[in-house]
């Protein structure tokens, strides 16, 4: 059974867990991590991030030799599983080798599960490749490691002599599975091509397919990311029927309503919005910024749920409200990036990792626009009380309102639980064309929490007057009520 929920390493919490030594995670406690969620949380699979940090090719080892008593009865690769997230040497050319090691270790992981259980137990058997744009991306990993990594099993040192398996072993597993992850407009429009190129020359009953939600939301607005995972999972759906493969898709949301709102109290709405999803990413707010027993509730209302057809949407439609939104979010983004990047210099972080920086064009003839990653951006936006999630809503007309409900079932939802962090002294650091588009009239009914707005109002004051020595305090303290880092 592929797990319906995915433990994650994003850093979008508040709470620091019991576990760790300090408020940064690193690689001694990503592995406690690990075990947590698996032996305490009830989630059955942890992605394992290689990206931007020392890698540790030694996870499998320590996780059995340090809970041998669980992994004894919960074998891993069979009842949990261990999925790893590597770099995409086409766009993180000096993380680039970083890959082979990662997939030269899988192997070697193998052995230490066989030798630990006595049976052949592949304890990594799948990997995740960010930013996927096509079918060759993936056929290089996959056959890299059949023809590279398992394959030089069958291979003699020189014309005469042993096979390097009669030397060191045979390598197994002989195949990994590959997961597209699929983060950009036009890729997540053509994931159904995609996968059936990638899967034209491969007999798999199963494939799994993992469509992002965070940085779709920062490149093209919240709305437009929920309408492309829409059209995604519905292309995908009937690729299913035509291929007669199972497909299998994963969603990388997040507490924050701008990256899904997805949260130990909000559950049951994300499945009823994403019917079709097979998996969903328990990122790190919802594991420890609420109550061990509610986030163990959650994860076991998300596992009696079985996945279902997807909710069908009309893609004209979608695509029309995409265009005009997204155009719209981008066009105040340009203007806002100063006041983003400012303000996201004083979020703290939460994973010890190598600094990333996005860089988007939005329009040639203004250049580029520099931001950073999904967290600490929301992050910025929510502590001034600007929830992201309003922007661009201002190139929606009276009907594209009215007809939303149908294609986005908790769109009123959402944007109720983001507006709920709307402060309108944030007018005093805004652009004045920012603040001419935004929706103000969504924004008059809303209920308001206080305590936030109370916080928010002293980080707007700090930054119009330019004292920012204690930011980073105050937005610790909103992100507290809010339950969520960014």
């Amino acid at each position: 059974m592929v797990p319906r929920c995915m433990s994650t390493q994003h850093p979008d919490n508040v709470t620091t867990p019991f576990f760790a030594h300090n408020s940064v995670l690193a690689g001694e406690d990503e592995i406690q991590e690990a075990y947590y969620a698996f032996s305490h949380l009830g989630i059955e699979e942890q992605m394992w991030d290689c990206e931007g940090k020392e890698v540790d090719n030694f996870v499998v080892e320590k996780l059995l030799t340090r809970y041998e008593r669980f992994f004894r009865s919960t074998r891993l690769g069979r009842e949990v599983r261990l999925t790893l997230r590597v770099p995409n040497p086409e766009v993180e050319r000096t993380e680039a080798k970083i890959l082979l090691e990662t997939l030269e270790s899988i192997p070697r992981n193998f052995d230490i599960a066989r030798a630990f259980y006595g049976e052949d137990i592949a304890p990594i058997f799948e990997v995740i490749l960010p930013m996927t744009s096509s079918a060759k991306a993936l056929n290089r990993i996959y056959y890299y490691y059949k023809n590279f990594v398992s394959g030089k099993a069958e291979r003699r040192f020189f014309e005469g002599d042993i096979k390097i398996k009669e030397w060191i072993g045979d390598f197994k597993p002989e195949e990994i599975n590959v997961i597209p992850l699929i983060e950009d407009r036009e890729s997540m429009l053509r994931s159904h091509e995609i996968l059936e190129a990638y899967l034209r020359d491969k007999h798999l009953e199963q494939q799994r397919v993992f469509l992002a939600r965070s940085d779709p939301a920062m490149n093209y607005g919240s709305l437009s990311a929920v309408l492309l995972n829409k059209i995604a999972l519905q292309r995908l759906w009937r690729l299913a029927e035509k291929l007669s493969v199972e497909l299998l898709p994963i969603i990388g949301v997040g507490s924050a309503p701008f990256r899904g709102n997805f949260k130990p109290t909000n559950v049951y709405n994300c499945l009823w919005e994403y019917p079709s999803v097979q998996t969903y990413t328990v990122q790190s707010a919802f594991k420890y910024d609420y109550p061990e027993a509610i986030v163990r509730e959650a994860i076991e209302e998300i596992k009696s749920k079985r996945r279902k057809q997807p909710r069908f949407v009309s893609e004209e439609k979608c695509l029309d409200i995409i265009k005009r939104a997204s155009g719209e979010y981008e066009r105040l983004l340009r203007l806002l990036s100063p006041l983003i990047n400012l303000i996201a210099k004083h979020v703290p972080a939460r994973r010890r990792r190598k600094l990333h920086i996005g860089l988007f064009g939005y329009a040639r003839e203004v250049g580029e626009v520099s931001l950073p990653r999904a967290i600490p951006f929301c992050c910025a936006l929510y502590s001034i009380g600007l929830p992201p999630e309003l922007l661009g809503l201002k190139a929606l007309t009276e009907r594209d309102l009215y007809f939303l409900p149908d294609i986005y079932v908790n769109f009123e939802e959402d944007l109720r639980d983001a507006l709920r962090y709307f402060n309108p002294e944030v007018e005093k650091i805004l652009p004045r064309e920012v603040w001419k588009r935004l929706p103000l009239e969504l924004v008059e009914q809303a209920e308001r929490d206080e305590a936030h707005a109370e916080i928010t109002s002293r980080i707007i004051s700090a930054v119009k007057h330019g004292a920012l020595e204690n930011l980073e305090e105050d937005i610790v303290e909103a992100a507290w009520v809010r339950r969520f880092l960014g």
